[in-house]
């Protein structure tokens, strides 16, 4: 059965892989049909957008590198990739496995306010305006603008994860950080958490 779908669009090839695909199957049906949407693209530019599967970082680059190996064209990800979620569950596993864990897919727009008495992690942004409360700890996926509160019920310990941290004030337990516009706003792939008394924000 087929894990990978190909559309052909004027202003872009949509690329799907299906959520069950193993990173085998995946490489092997890209390599035959990336090489048959060679012949048809020749000299044409037209961008390959990747999208269903939520990928490791080691799945994308593989199949990054298999597509410009083929297609001299831009390959960009529209699936859950900025932190690499699998590499995130697996990072805090022992976290995430010690509480009772929401998975919520989608962004949170403003005036949304989405509760958790355990874990919460977000497939998508956290818009400003909006709220996530968790009496653990909080993932997200994307951009994290709006409010997040971890470990709310007292949990020194919980941590908050963001592909881009772009709030102005973030919360773990009872204490509280305001956000310096100029040092930290918009920082890529955050790792915040409590180290004595102080939220500290760390980035790699």
């Amino acid at each position: 059965m087929s894990c990978i779908s190909i559309n052909l669009k004027k202003e872009e090839t949509i690329v799907k892989i299906e959520d069950n695909a193993t990173k085998e199957d995946i490489i092997n049906e890209l390599n035959s049909k990336i090489t048959e949407l060679a012949k048809l693209y020749k000299d044409e530019k037209t961008p390959i957008r990747v999208t269903g599967k939520i990928l490791s970082e080691d799945e994308l680059q593989e199949i990054k590198k298999n597509i410009i190996e083929h297609l001299d064209v831009t390959v960009s990800f529209d699936t859950p990739t900025s932190l690499g979620l699998h590499s995130i569950i697996r990072s805090y596993k022992e976290k995430i496995d010690n509480s009772e864990t929401l998975y919520h897919t989608g962004s949170l727009r403003s005036g949304q306010r989405l509760e958790a008495d355990g874990s919460i992690v977000i497939i998508g942004d956290v818009n400003a305006g909006a709220e996530v409360i968790a009496r653990d700890n909080i993932i997200v996926q994307g951009a994290l603008r709006g409010l997040a509160h971890a470990g709310a019920k007292g949990n020194k310990g919980a941590i908050i994860t963001a592909g881009q941290l772009d709030a102005v004030q973030i919360r773990i337990s009872n204490i509280v950080r305001e956000i310096d516009k100029n040092e930290e706003l918009s920082v890529q792939r955050a790792f915040i958490c409590v180290k004595g008394n102080n939220i500290i924000i760390e980035t790699w």
